[in-house]
């Protein structure tokens, strides 16, 4: 499965029906939410997707007489899944939270599961049932069969996921080096190969703009027109940090993907290192998880492949003798007593992760990369 995302382009009129149809959509899920908790309360029974849907039949109000009734069933699917979630959760000891009633800022898209959308007009506009022919950017072919297509609203543009089942293709195993990937703060990632990556600290650069506005917004008094105009502004300085975080993150997966055959990185407990409050914010800014989930499978589309080895001891250990060296986070360079090896301390980490990678100690997490000749710097910005 495939998800291609394009931005599309209602008209004023189009934008009315696509907001109504979310704002139902969001009134169902709380109102099936709240029945499943009435009927729980009442009659210590509890409610199915089969049941809803069939109630969902028998009585719809004039507002849900107007919006395509799979895109009304894919919503009470959404809150099946939730419980779904939440009670799995239970039976695996797992902190899971429970379904909630959702408000404005926290319902944004709605699903047409099987029918109901199709692209026409050469693949310049998009039918979406009971909307209208909206126009629709393009950009990139789609793969393989559209199975399913979610409209998404972000602050006060619109998109389209089309997902696609497309055909599995086995490529050749890749010829390229392998690498060990030390990611950090200070360096966003140092590779065994003696090149890195300097982080953008791109909440860092925007803070300064984002505390301005947020500032504003905090003075304002609830439920008036500017405080949502405000609102409106700050989410936008939001959406422009993670989409240039998110560039970032795929050049740079891209540009391991493409010249690294295997490439291995620490199989962190990020959610555990955010309960340090000195630096979670400069660990969330960096995203190494979806580093790893965006470098794998665009390794995997190349016949290379991405591991996860165990992240203990990688930094103390030396990667010359093997013997342990402490050192605290304020130490960065790695001098061993032993055998005399000084370098950087990241550099002798990723180095570690390499050796366990090499030595078949690390967790497969998928197959991929294409590549390029390897320089001795890189520009993540001109990949």
């Amino acid at each position: 499965m495939k998800a291609f995302r394009y931005r599309i382009s209602p008209t004023p009129t189009q934008e009315k029906a696509l907001n109504a149809t979310l704002t139902t959509c969001r009134f169902l899920y709380n109102d099936a939410l709240a029945q499943r908790i009435e009927k729980y309360k009442t009659e210590k029974k509890s409610l199915s997707y089969a049941d809803q849907c069939e109630w969902l039949a028998e009585n719809k109000n004039e507002y849900q007489k107007v919006v395509h009734s799979q895109v009304l069933q894919s919503t009470l699917k959404r809150l099946d899944t939730s419980f779904r979630r939440f009670f799995d959760g239970l039976k695996k000891k797992k902190r899971v939270g429970f379904p909630r009633f959702k408000n404005e800022q926290r319902f944004k898209s709605f699903c047409y599961p099987q029918t109901g959308f199709r692209l026409t007009n050469d693949n310049r506009r998009i039918t979406l049932s009971k909307i209208g022919n909206i126009r629709i950017k393009y950009s990139r072919p789609v793969e393989g069969k559209i199975k399913t297509c979610q409209v998404l609203k972000d602050v006060d543009q619109w998109f389209v996921i089309l997902t696609c089942e497309t055909e599995v293709v086995k490529m050749p195993e890749s010829t390229k080096p392998d690498v060990g990937v030390d990611v950090g703060i200070k360096t966003f990632a140092y590779l065994s190969d003696g090149n890195k990556i300097e982080n953008p600290r791109t909440l860092l650069k925007a803070e300064k703009k984002l505390h301005r506005e947020q500032r504003h917004l905090s003075g304002l008094e609830k439920g008036k027109n500017n405080r949502r105009r405000q609102r409106i502004i700050v989410a936008k300085v939001h959406r422009k940090i993670r989409r240039q975080r998110d560039d970032f993150l795929h050049k740079t997966s891209t540009w391991l993907a493409n010249n690294y055959g295997g490439i291995a990185f620490e199989d962190l407990n990020i959610s555990g290192m955010l309960k340090n409050h000195c630096l979670a914010k400069h660990i969330a800014d960096a995203s190494w998880n979806k580093l790893v989930n965006m470098t794998s499978y665009k390794a995997e589309n190349a016949g290379g492949r991405v591991a996860l080895v165990d992240p203990r001891g990688t930094s103390q250990r030396c990667s010359g003798c093997g013997e342990r060296v402490p050192k605290t986070l304020a130490d960065r360079i790695h001098c061993c007593p032993h055998c005399g090896l000084v370098m950087d301390r990241d550099e002798n980490a990723a180095l570690n992760i390499k050796k366990l990678n090499t030595a078949g100690s690390a967790e497969i997490y998928a197959c991929g990369s294409n590549v390029r000749p390897v320089g001795t710097s890189v520009s993540v910005g001109s990949c």
